[in-house]
């Protein structure tokens, strides 16, 4: 059973990796709940605090994940429109244009049609804000990426410090 969990907690810190690039996955919370489920096996002592700390962590960035690129938005003159936009380009880029180039250009185009849905006769502003909702969205997918691999690089540490028991 332990060897199972630790499958599963090292697909779900993966899957966090992956989660950092897509708005539908929460990348660093999909990356704590393989933590929590590393510390589920019987080898791997519950550590109460670590699962705290790290938790506190997924939680705030993924608070920030929300905020982030409506504040690049916003500091660029969009709308609402434009963070929309950049949601679904970004779903589009994913599926049809080859990753990671389809998620950057469908993010940019996505906030640029939606600006332009909101004011078409402001080409401009809308260049603008869809620029800033990009920059928003960047910032979040790194500040995602680097706390996911962070734990990533804890989950392996902790499989590391109990490896002989796992497979004794």
């Amino acid at each position: 059973m332990d060897i199972f969990l630790l499958i599963i907690g090292f697909l779900l810190v993966i899957l966090g990796i992956v989660g950092s690039f897509l708005p539908v996955l929460p990348g660093p919370l999909t990356g704590w709940f393989g933590l929590l489920v590393l510390h589920f096996t019987t080898i791997i002592p519950m550590n109460l605090t670590f699962l705290g700390i790290t938790l506190a962590i997924a939680i705030v960035i993924w608070v920030l994940d929300y905020i982030i690129p409506a504040i690049g938005t916003k500091r660029f003159g969009g709308s609402k429109y434009g963070v929309y936009g950049t949601t679904i380009g970004l779903f589009v880029g994913l599926f049809f244009i080859p990753v990671p180039f389809g998620i950057l250009i469908g993010a940019f185009f996505g906030a640029l049609i939606g600006e332009l849905l909101f004011d078409s006769k402001d080409t401009n502003r809308a260049i603008k804000a869809s620029f800033g909702s990009f920059v928003g969205l960047l910032a979040s997918a790194t500040i995602k990426f680097s706390v996911s691999f962070v734990f990533v690089i804890l989950f392996l540490i902790k499989f590391w410090d109990y490896k002989e028991a796992f497979f004794s």
